[in-house]
């Protein structure tokens, strides 16, 4: 799992309209990377719905937020229009991202061989370093908003 103060893992995973994202691309503004365990779940709603809420903020803090799941693009994008999301839904389908990250919970709700990602939420500033993580072993918790925002006001 990475940790703050490590080098960000560069990635590259599909959007909800099928469009390849690369993590590299888009350094040089800060980078909120939001794991989340499934789309249509209860927590994962109000979390993303928090972050869509708050995402003024961080677009006055030159910081672009991604929100990563292992569910398929097209669930992501069902999710992302039910809630109307303003910020980009990554496909992260097999978890190989989110367990270089955050990592994942395997599986999950005692289903043999459903994973899904930890709940995590990583900063990345603009020369690519972390400068936050935060990770829960517990899928019903959310992360500390007012501490994420904390960190993208310095």
């Amino acid at each position: 799992m990475l940790k703050k103060g490590d080098t960000y893992v560069d990635f590259e995973l599909v959007d909800t309209n099928l469009n390849k994202v690369k993590l590299s691309n888009e350094i040089g503004e800060k980078i909120v990377l939001v794991f989340y365990p499934g789309a249509f779940t209860s927590v994962c709603e109000k979390e993303l719905c928090s972050f869509r809420d708050i995402i003024a903020k961080f677009n006055n803090l030159n910081a672009k937020v991604f929100g990563i799941s292992v569910d398929t693009p097209f669930s992501n994008k069902a999710f992302a229009e039910k809630n109307r999301l303003n910020f980009t839904l990554l496909s992260d389908f097999g978890g190989k991202v989110s367990e270089k990250y955050g990592g994942v919970h395997k599986n999950f709700i005692d289903i043999e061989n459903y994973t899904v990602s930890k709940r995590a939420v990583y900063i990345i500033d603009e020369s690519g370093k972390i400068i936050y993580d935060w990770v829960s072993d517990d899928p019903g918790k959310e992360p500390p908003y007012e501490e994420i925002e904390k960190i993208l006001t310095r």
